[in-house]
């Protein structure tokens, strides 16, 4: 057996970033910014103003001081000619200031008769105006890699990007494997389950910004299974489930092998999820992941999700980490890294007394796997442990 850090550094050693591609905006969000890109305008594009008021030159502001009326700025419509001494313009936020204003004096510090404002005893301090390119300027840069949110959305579509090249999806197919397995919907046989962890994974690929490709349940049997192979081809990862152990009937690693697989390694020190297998096959990674459905859902979180990260440019970093504080005691941990499931609350830690790979509710139940080192020895309440968000 081989360390969870040497897995995942094989793994990574499987993959490496998929190519840039272009799309729409509108589809941006979500996928990994591929390539630094580059404001094509000032923000604003010209000093404006900040809210609704009156357009005056700094120099002439002092209480009491009166100003004609001499025209109206609204947000694109600018107010073109030039603002005299004691003359003013009728301003609304986003509106240009017209030449020979710098300040805007706000409607609720001014009276108005007919064409003539009078400044009240404010102090009127505040310019009210916001500068060209105070947000950002014409090449200012957005840079990759990074996995774009709607307020990155806001920003590119402020600087006029029309198209973004983002990382190309990689296409992730997921064969479950077994006889006893049926698809849910439908009725299992008295010696049959529903088959959870490919759409456990499946939800798991895609809310990584990948794309997953659920297939037919692979039967225990060789054609069967050669079947599932030819039909994942073309994906860029192949993750199976079940049929990776060393029963009779676990015949995914031997069909793999004959379908051309480069096994990198069998087996990892963790629990759950001890018989893991992890190659190549053609074109494509390969993870083989245990059949048991916890088993399946933490080797996704701890192996799977960071091979799609660096797929999609994000870099070679394990599942990331936090150290709170436990909420009870613990026993020791034996040989093997242990995964457990826990909740983390406002009273810190609590790990979960049930942990069997087959109890998908406990799993349900967490909010964080805690994180138990090979060997680790007990732990009191209020000590620290690491643990990772699901």
């Amino acid at each position: 057996m081989i360390s969870v850090a040497d897995a995942l550094a094989q793994l990574f050693a499987l993959v490496s970033p998929l190519a840039p591609e272009d799309v729409a905006l509108t589809q941006a969000n979500g996928r990994v910014l591929a390539q630094d890109v580059h404001a094509t305008r000032n923000q604003p594009p010209f000093a404006a103003s900040a809210m609704d008021g009156y357009a005056v030159h700094a120099q002439a502001i002092k209480p009491g001081q009166s100003f004609d009326v001499i025209g109206e700025a609204a947000a694109g419509h600018r107010w073109e000619g030039t603002v005299g001494p004691g003359q003013t313009v009728r301003i609304f936020t986003g509106a240009p200031l017209p030449a020979g204003t710098d300040h805007v004096i706000i409607q609720e510090n001014i009276t108005r008769d007919g064409d003539v404002i009078t400044l009240d005893d404010s102090a009127n301090d505040n310019p009210c105006v916001r500068p060209a390119g105070a947000d950002f300027r014409t090449g200012d840069t957005v840079k990759a890699p990074r996995t774009l949110t709607p307020s990155d959305i806001a920003l590119l579509a402020a600087m006029n990007i029309a198209t973004v090249p983002v990382t190309r999806q990689p296409v992730v197919a997921i064969i479950a494997t077994g006889d006893e397995l049926v698809q849910p919907g439908e009725t299992p046989g008295e010696d049959q389950i529903i088959a959870s962890n490919s759409y456990g994974l499946a939800a798991l690929v895609q809310t990584l910004g990948a794309t997953a490709r659920l297939l037919p349940i692979a039967r225990d049997n060789v054609a069967s299974l050669e079947l599932a192979f030819d039909l994942a081809a073309d994906a860029d990862l192949i993750v199976t489930i079940g049929g990776a152990s060393v029963g009779d009937h676990d015949l995914v690693g031997d069909v793999a092998q004959a379908k051309g697989m480069q096994r990198s390694f069998y087996k990892v020190a963790m629990r759950p999820g001890k018989p893991l297998m992890a190659g190549r096959m053609g074109h494509a990674a390969m993870i083989g992941l245990p059949g048991n459905p916890v088993s399946a859902m933490v080797c996704g979180h701890i192996f799977l999700a960071p091979v799609i990260r660096k797929m999609l440019g994000l870099g070679t970093h394990p599942a990331p980490r936090e150290t709170l504080l436990l909420a009870q005691d613990i026993k020791a941990n034996g040989p093997r890294e242990h995964y457990m499931r826990a909740h983390a609350g406002p009273d810190g830690v609590t790990i979960f007394d049930r942990q069997d790979s087959a109890l998908l509710t406990v799993l349900a139940d967490a909010n964080c796997l805690a994180v138990r080192p090979i060997n680790d020895p007990e732990r009191k309440r209020g000590t620290p442990i690491d643990i990772i968000r699901l």
